[in-house]
């Protein structure tokens, strides 16, 4: 967070809550924007493109930002990418995006809305919020009226020094001339979902400063009102790594992608370091409550990272499903047994009887990506068969090892899947 954000006083809810609870970076005018919000006048938005069939724990801080914007008294507009999806934002990136059909953007975008439904309120009222698709208006676009209108106010030499791009270029890496005007297309969209929509603040990751910052320009030479930029930290846990990466693959937002136990899990095997930072940017606990979690020290931070667990986890999947993951954790780890309801993996009567092969089988319940981790994770002591450790990575499982009808395996103390006939 910039100094100047530090010694601000903000007067709305809105940014006291982004400024107290870590969201904010950068702002490019903290008290007009600060000023906006106190007036109940702030619309902002945050574009999201349909790269993937959900949305996953990398898109959870902004997904909090817009709805503490709402919380507040603000208006969200998470804007679907229909359009951008297409073309491939660079930032970050060291090689194109796969172009997708319209088709998959299509679905990719109806499993991103069933995301936000958990989050957002929609409708016609002032704060209800809004999800346009940049399709709309990007794919109705001439070229050459668009490169007279609109392209004439971008400098190709600013352009250039934009991280997005020089990275890019300083790593010998190829940029399609298609992916150098995704910034174009991203600042369009600001200026029109002002006029649509009457947005004056686009928010997002830290690297995207540059390109809104941009948008910022064009409303500026095309006649729009005062337009607003604010950025928020780029997350990574305390140990350096990305914000929602396992072994295993991205944490999503869907429980058919996700499931609520082993999205349970992810938050509760959080690193000490991160526990009070992740209670104040991914729960809506009130500071004081956050203060005394935080304050736990020893064995008793456990205690603060079931609450974080259970509080994230009924953010996306409900309170229930929270409590039940709980449940099952407590069962586990407390009791010993194998509860009902963690997760599971079935395979036919006539494979149990014949038997898998106990690689096979890590494999297949997805607690390793291969048979080759599953045998270094067997000379660590990684991996257990009915809570007793695997020795032979020759081993057969069959019908006689299941235990309650199910054969529980294990990676670590902390992962836990059961393997049943169907």
């Amino acid at each position: 967070m910039s100094a100047a954000a530090i010694e601000f006083r903000p007067k709305s809810d809105f940014l006291a809550a982004l400024i107290e609870r870590g969201y904010l970076h950068q702002c490019s005018d903290l008290e007009g924007l600060d000023a906006k919000a106190k007036a109940g006048e702030l619309i902002a938005y945050i574009g999201f493109d349909c790269t993937a069939a959900s949305l996953h724990v990398g898109s959870l801080l902004p997904i909090m930002m817009l709805t503490w914007l709402q919380k507040t008294g603000g208006k969200p507009v998470p804007l679907m990418g229909g359009g951008t999806t297409r073309v491939g934002d660079p930032s970050g990136k060291d090689e194109a995006r796969k172009i997708l059909s319209i088709e998959a953007i299509g679905q990719n975008k109806e499993g991103i809305k069933r995301v936000f439904s958990k989050f957002l309120k929609f409708g016609d009222s002032k704060t209800d919020a809004v999800m346009p698709d940049n399709a709309e208006w990007l794919t109705k676009l001439n070229y050459i009226d668009f490169l007279r209108d609109v392209g004439r106010h971008f400098s190709v030499n600013r352009m250039m020094s934009m991280d997005s791009v020089k990275l890019r270029l300083e790593r010998d890496q190829e940029l399609s001339f298609i992916e150098f005007n995704y910034m174009c297309l991203q600042a369009y969209d600001f200026v029109e979902l002002n006029k649509r929509y009457g947005c004056i603040a686009q928010m997002g990751g830290s690297d995207q400063w540059g390109n809104i910052i941009t948008g910022i320009d064009l409303g500026r030479r095309m006649g729009t009102p005062q337009l607003y930029a604010l950025t928020s930290p780029l997350l990574t846990t305390a140990s350096g790594q990305k914000m929602g990466k396992t072994h295993a693959g991205a944490v999503w937002l869907e429980a058919d992608m996700c499931s609520p136990w082993d999205y349970w899990q992810f938050w509760r095997n959080a690193e000490d370091a991160d526990v009070a930072r992740f209670l104040k940017l991914f729960t809506f606990l009130p500071m004081d409550e956050i203060a005394r979690l935080a304050a736990l020290g020893g064995a008793e931070i456990n205690e603060a990272k079931k609450v974080l667990a259970n509080e994230a986890t009924a953010l996306v999947h409900g309170r229930e499903a929270a409590e039940q993951a709980a449940e099952t954790a407590r069962k586990t780890f407390e009791e010993g047994v194998a509860a009902d309801t963690l997760p599971t993996v079935e395979i036919s009567a006539a494979e149990m009887e014949a038997g898998v092969g106990v690689l096979t089988a890590f494999v297949q319940a997805g607690l390793v990506a291969s048979t080759g981790e599953a045998r270094r994770q067997i000379k660590g002591g990684g991996l257990r068969v009915n809570d007793a450790p695997v020795t032979d990575e020759r081993g057969v499982l069959r019908a006689a090892d299941t235990r309650d009808g199910a054969i529980k395996l294990s990676l670590g103390k902390k992962k836990h899947v059961l393997l049943k006939a169907r």
